[in-house]
């Protein structure tokens, strides 16, 4: 296959513009033996005559004029892609987020992904992320950003956005000795076997996901450990564990076989947070966050989980 180069096709183009080899190569800041040179390099690829030249005129052939229709729509999008391409880079957007969850999306959320492609053209990919190893893709550049559980203290991660804070419930079996209360104590605990996040997640983040003891200092059994909430809610059916969980995680994975406790003293502490790599904040994950908090009253309760879309 013969190989056309653009800077022939933006030859024969600008020459189909002026008819004339000095101008051409005044605005295309060559000189005119280059044009020429250009000019016939290109009839040598297509195999015919694209320009007729005489001592007082210059035309393109049918050949040529033909050509000049033909490739001139694809020249121009890829002048309007170079154009694009450039403005993101000197503005250090995106037009494509990959984004990561762990367990579920929730609708409301979705909706702010389909208010920023509708006003803004970015798509936002969605991708699982190990429950226990929730910035793992972000820091390694895998993930444009995750929304995950908070705490989050490294210094190279940033918090864009806070959702509204969830109090957490503890998920135990129908059966077990406490699951006929309204609620429960954070004392209480004690007396369950907790599942425990699996993953490289820093310690203080599993810590407060799964606490080792109580305020008063007493011990929390928590024997096995889940990389997914299916497991979890699987293995507290069994009646032989309990699982610390916020209301829309419970709802959503909601079944016969289990009771959900509050916890009274963890109101309000369970909360997820739209979390990038502090290095490679852009304005479109600042366009995200900025969109996340017009839709703050839709989102506040996180209620509607939906299906992954990426």
């Amino acid at each position: 296959m013969h190989q056309v180069h653009v800077q022939q096709i933006e030859c024969l183009i600008t020459l189909a513009e002026e008819l004339h080899f000095g101008r051409t190569a005044e605005r295309l800041g060559l000189s005119q033996s280059r044009v020429s040179q250009l000019i016939a390099t290109l009839e040598a690829r297509v195999g015919a005559r694209l320009v007729a030249r005489t001592s007082r005129r210059v035309a393109l052939t049918r050949a040529g004029a033909q050509f000049v229709k033909d490739v001139r729509p694809a020249y121009l999008g890829l002048l309007r892609t170079f154009d694009r391409a450039r403005d993101r880079a000197m503005r250090g957007a995106l037009e494509e987020l990959r984004i990561g969850f762990t367990g579920m999306v929730y609708a409301e959320i979705i909706a702010t992904f389909r208010t920023l492609h509708a006003q803004h053209g970015v798509s936002v990919h969605t991708h699982d992320v190990p429950l226990g190893s929730p910035f793992t893709a972000v820091l390694d550049g895998e993930l444009d950003a995750v929304i995950a559980e908070l705490p989050v203290h490294e210094r190279e991660l940033t918090i864009g956005f806070r959702f509204a804070a969830q109090d957490q419930f503890v998920v135990v079996s129908t059966d077990h000795p406490l699951a006929d209360r309204e609620a429960v104590d954070q004392e209480d605990l004690a007396q369950f076997d907790l599942l425990h996040r699996i993953g490289d997640a820093p310690d203080y983040w599993k810590a407060a996901r799964t606490p080792s003891m109580t305020p008063a200092g007493v011990p929390i059994l928590s024997t096995a450990g889940i990389t997914t909430i299916q497991q979890g809610i699987t293995l507290a059916a069994s009646g032989h564990h309990a699982m610390l969980a916020c209301r829309p995680l419970i709802e959503h994975y909601a079944r016969t076989g289990l009771r959900t406790l509050p916890v009274r003293g963890l109101e309000a502490t369970s909360q997820l947070g739209l979390v990038w790599r502090t290095d490679q904040t852009n304005p479109t994950l600042l366009t995200l966050a900025g969109l996340l908090e017009l839709a703050r009253p839709a989102i506040t309760s996180l209620d509607a989980p939906a299906s992954h879309q990426g």
